[in-house]
């Protein structure tokens, strides 16, 4: 059996097609029951008491995020998503308010950043977007601001980021670095890159619950009062073990197999859709994700796509408005993510029905 056949077989059959992973992953029919489970358990016996016996569970989860980022003694914690862990950490930050990032900086992440007075300066990147590390190295040098938030892989597109380049820079410079990977995490290597903090969301890659995160960070880098808090704020226990089982089922099927085949999924996902219908694809046929951008032909509007290749053909895609990047995107687009599942069939059916739906 494949790795697709076997990511497949563990998911209850989707209704029509599903390329959306960058949004929202389908998840086992495993981590539903545990979930499901620890809510049954916490009627039995008291939240308290199923909370204490899930723990098991929940450091076999962190410690999957310690060995798949590769900060084997970090602080792990349970978060309700990636907007969750940075509003934590810019809340805690003790430094000056400024930090820098790359111009496709994610939306909502910069609307957290205002709210939190912060001041942004961005990072040089090259045509597509891309950091150029070495005129990156040498702004940082002449000028190295407080902090840096780097995220992986954004929510517009499907162009992998040097992260570990900007952090050896970083380290060298002695500046903290944040990793965004809500994108990144379970669809690239994310290992050794040398991170201060790292977080990210559960529903994406890893296939886990909607509602939960992950945070993880070097010993000290939270004060004592926040360490104080997230040990004592409220949390739903279940999808932080729903989310521990999918970190243990994508860590048992492999981390470097599941990345090689999700390049591949991004390869042949681009190559069925280029060109289809006057759709441009912004990333080169061989970029190192599964993430595939559609730039829209002229005068055709991708929400409205989007809307009919959910109401007539059952696919289910994301639309990419300008607030997604607002420093960066120009115009509205298409995203296609499938996992690993996806077959070949499916994305002529996605090229078909997306020509069947544009104007």
């Amino acid at each position: 059996m494949t790795l697709a056949d076997q990511w497949r077989a563990a998911r209850p059959p989707a209704a029509g097609i599903h390329v959306d992973s960058a949004a929202c992953s389908r998840q086992s029919f495993a981590v539903i029951d545990a979930s499901a489970a620890h809510a049954r358990h916490e009627a039995e016996i008291g939240g308290y008491q199923a909370a204490q016996a899930a723990g098991p569970a929940l450091d076999a989860g962190r410690a999957a995020v310690r060995a798949l980022t590769g900060m084997t003694d970090a602080d792990v914690y349970f978060t309700t998503g990636s907007n969750h862990a940075l509003d934590i950490l810019l809340d805690d930050w003790r430094g000056a308010r400024r930090l820098a990032c790359l111009p496709g900086e994610f939306g909502p992440n910069l609307a957290i950043m205002a709210r939190r007075g912060f001041e942004v300066q961005t990072l040089p990147v090259d045509g597509v977007g891309r950091l150029d590390a070495d005129e990156a190295g040498r702004e940082l040098s002449a000028d190295p601001p407080p902090l840096v938030h780097f995220t992986i892989l954004g929510s517009h597109t499907g162009t992998v980021q040097p992260a570990r380049e900007v952090a050896a820079v970083c380290r060298d410079l002695g500046v903290p670095v944040v990793i965004d990977a809500a994108q990144g995490f379970g669809h690239l290597d994310c290992a050794g890159i040398g991170a201060d903090a790292f977080y990210s969301s559960s529903r994406k890659w890893v296939a886990g619950p909607r509602g939960v995160g992950v945070l993880a960070t070097r010993p000290g880098l939270l004060s004592e009062p926040t360490v104080l808090w997230l040990g004592h704020a409220e949390t739903n226990v279940g999808l932080h073990v729903g989310l521990s089982l999918s970190l243990g089922e994508y860590v048992a099927a492999g981390p470097a197999e599941m990345q090689a085949r999700l390049r591949e999924v991004g390869a042949a996902t681009r190559t069925a859709l280029a060109g289809v219908a006057g759709w441009a694809v912004v990333e080169p046929v061989d970029e190192p994700s599964a993430i595939t951008t559609l730039r829209p032909p002229p005068g055709v509007d991708p929400a409205t796509v989007r809307a009919r290749l959910i109401a007539e053909h059952s696919i289910v895609t994301t639309y990419l408005g300008l607030e997604r990047a607002p420093r960066e995107m120009t115009e509205p687009a298409l995203r296609v993510s499938p996992h690993v599942d996806v077959t070949d069939a499916e994305l002529a059916a996605v090229a078909g029905a997306l020509r069947a739906v544009t104007p």
